[in-house]
């Protein structure tokens, strides 16, 4: 069988893993960006094109944090509403 992802961009080695989970993506971010490890030197990258994820880290980070962010400020203006009408 042949491997689904790019070969490694640091050691040229096969067999890169997707990664479950990490620290900046949760469960969802590796999946959505393709995030592999590669088994022989530990690094880690985008499993479609060989590059490195750093750039798509951030922006998926940017996104989460600013949806995040909007639903916070919508669950508190919806507690100051609830103040105010209940008065």
């Amino acid at each position: 069988m042949t491997n689904q992802y790019a070969p490694c961009p640091k050691c040229r080695s096969a067999g890169a893993e997707l990664m479950k989970f990490t620290w900046w993506g949760g469960l969802l971010g590796p999946k959505i960006l393709t995030h592999v490890k590669c088994p022989a030197c530990g690094n880690t990258f985008n499993g479609k094109t060989g590059r490195d994820n750093t750039t798509g880290t951030v922006i998926y980070s940017v996104i989460v944090g600013a949806i995040a962010l909007g639903l916070f400020v919508v669950v508190i203006a919806a507690a100051v509403l609830i103040m105010f009408v209940g008065r």
